[in-house]
């Protein structure tokens, strides 16, 4: 099936969930906040939601940081 990732088309054996296609990309689920068609899907509810053909899938890493200065600087 071909689905959209992150703005790029990709072809994946499907249909999966999105458990299945974060374990395929050796993503670990904790550290990304997943979007299927849209909408963001709750972590819990990640094994249960379906990937299919024409799906539309953003993935986005928490990125930690801020400033290494003084406060204000």
């Amino acid at each position: 099936m071909r689905i959209t990732l992150n703005g790029d088309p990709r072809d994946l054996p499907g249909p999966l969930s999105v458990s299945e296609l974060l374990a395929q990309l050796e993503i670990d689920p904790r550290v990304v906040a997943v979007e299927v068609d849209r909408v963001v899907v709750k972590r819990a509810r990640y094994a249960d939601t379906s990937i299919t053909e024409g799906t539309e899938v953003e993935i986005v890493a928490f990125v930690g940081g801020g400033s290494t200065g003084p406060p204000g600087a």
